[in-house]
């Protein structure tokens, strides 16, 4: 069985289809937020501020997990909200 099931994740107020794109959108999110604290961690390294590897510096949530599982875990959490769009 897959866990959060659909209606755990739409509440009844979305369709799957719904779902997919905010999970994709969620997913997006993710990716870019990882994509930035890369960004920062290389700056940061390059600048000789920090004798770290690159590796520990960036938030182990978002470097160890698929941006979709992390998109879903989330919006299951209530961290990511889906609205109806007008």
């Amino acid at each position: 069985m897959i866990y959060p099931t659909i209606e755990q994740l739409t509440k009844g107020e979305f369709n799957r289809y719904e779902l997919v794109v905010g999970v994709a959108k969620g997913a997006r999110i993710v990716t870019d937020r990882y994509v930035e604290m890369r960004a920062n961690a290389q700056k940061m390294i390059e600048n000789h501020e920090t004798d770290k590897p690159l590796a520990a510096l960036i938030d182990p949530e978002y470097k160890d997990q698929k941006a979709v599982k992390l998109a879903i875990a989330k919006l299951d959490k209530g961290e990511f909200k889906m609205v109806h769009s007008k």
